[in-house]
């Protein structure tokens, strides 16, 4: 029985460095048994293939699988943007080659997300991999390009699970950091709330969870809260009465969690039935998009707190399209009929510093192309994009609340801005209870 649990449950037990580095490495090796390695350090692919190839991992189906929503509808058109006028000059061909990609599906699983890496350099051949959405695909992703001296261009995951797989030469990062923006709009929000200052954690044992409630412990202690820390969890986890038995002995007022939508589903439903009902709830990844939220049911969602990376109103451009963040969110919201998603600006963002990175470059040689990325400074339609010497740029935050919407049933309003004033306010915090 025991055997049958543990093959059902494939995100069990990750780790951070561990498995993000080594297993991934496994995995690469695996990949590259017999003859399979030769092929991938032979020359004179130009001669072979007249385009650039852009490796895609991404959720597309699984547990984080709302983060990859926006696939294929951004990759799309901005490919069609990108080769508008032939594709980008390369001086190896001495002509403008279009941009191809190849978009693979991560089934939002660690150990698949290394797989599909690794196939897309050793089968594929790909010059460039350009990947988002968490630790559970960066970070193996990664390892894998790190293995293989592959350029790759990464975004949306924080800094610090993201850091735990470095030191990296091939690989460049843009998101925000837990310690220095995540913690700020968190507490700022609760701050414009009247609790008692405690607060009940509810993590995932994966890099994300464990990152994020060392962090909070570590600075929210020195801004006066008290952190109920009852332990990690494995993902689909069915049963949370433990812990919620245990905030509501020490009087929680305010629920912190870090999880998968489903398991965030599971428990909120049990804090209710369960009679536990905090002041705030703030809750990254779970609640970003208005399908795990709509999925809550009833008025579940209403008021829950959660980060906002990006939305319409952003003050930002797009380097590729000359949109503005708000031209992107219609032309979305017209094309699909859904409402707005927060990947879709990074998903964009991600082309805009391929296409300026090849158009720099000129080349398809690896390194070329990897010094091009380290040389990046540009703004884009999630910010400015500068990489420092650890390979990352911090990218900026605010703070939202889901309330009920007129166009669709939810809405994300900005009710905190203290570090970024240029990204405007929408709402006005309130408490649950």
């Amino acid at each position: 029985m025991e055997k049958k649990k543990k093959k059902k449950d494939r995100y069990d037990g990750i780790s951070r460095r561990d498995f993000m580095k080594k297993g991934a490495v496994a995995v690469g090796a695996a990949m590259t048994s017999g003859l399979v390695l030769p092929k991938v350090v032979k020359p004179a692919r130009a001669a072979r293939r007249k385009y650039i190839l852009i490796g895609r991992p991404n959720p597309s189906t699984g547990p984080i699988a709302s983060f990859g929503e926006p696939t294929p509808w951004v990759d799309e058109r901005a490919v069609a943007k990108i080769n508008k006028d032939g594709g980008i000059y390369i001086k190896e061909f001495g002509k403008k080659v279009p941009v191809k990609i190849k978009i693979m599906d991560t089934e939002s699983n660690p150990t698949k997300a290394g797989e599909v890496a690794s196939r897309l350099i050793v089968k594929d051949k790909v010059d460039l991999m350009v990947f988002y959405h968490t630790p559970d695909t960066v970070n193996p992703v990664a390892s894998i390009c790190e293995r293989f001296k592959v350029p790759g261009i990464s975004l949306d995951a924080p800094l610090e699970p993201w850091l735990e797989g470095g030191p990296y030469h091939w690989n460049f990062h843009a998101f925000w950091s837990v310690e220095k923006d995540i913690v700020p709009v968190y507490t700022g929000m609760w701050e414009q709330v009247k609790t008692n200052r405690v607060v009940g954690i509810l993590m995932a044992n994966d890099p994300d969870g464990v990152s994020w409630s060392a962090v909070f412990k570590k600075l929210g202690a020195k801004l006066g809260y008290k952190f109920v820390d009852l332990g990690r969890f494995p993902y689909f986890n069915k049963d949370f009465s433990s812990f919620i038995d245990g905030w509501k002995k020490q009087n929680v007022e305010i629920l912190l969690g870090n999880t998968i939508p489903p398991d965030f589903a599971t428990a909120w439903r049990q804090c209710q039935r369960l009679g536990f009902r905090p002041k705030v709830a703030t809750i990254g990844k779970a609640v970003l998009f208005p399908s795990a939220v709509g999925a809550l049911g009833g008025d579940l969602a209403n008021g829950l707190t959660t980060e906002v990376w990006w939305s319409p109103h952003h003050p930002f451009k797009s380097s590729l399209t000359g949109e503005s963040a708000r031209e992107l969110c219609d032309a979305w919201m017209k094309d699909t009929g859904k409402e707005w998603t927060q990947p879709i600006g990074y998903k964009h963002a991600g082309y805009e510093i391929a296409a300026d990175v090849l158009r720099r470059a000129q080349s398809i040689d690896k390194q070329t192309i990897r010094n091009a990325i380290a040389d990046t400074n540009m703004d884009t339609i999630v910010g400015h994009i500068r990489y420092n010497k650890e390979h990352y740029s911090r990218t900026p935050l605010v703070g939202g609340q889901w309330v009920k919407g007129t166009k669709f049933p939810w809405e994300l309003k900005i009710v905190y801005n203290k570090e970024h004033p240029n990204i405007p306010m929408t709402g006005k915090i309130f408490a649950l209870s």
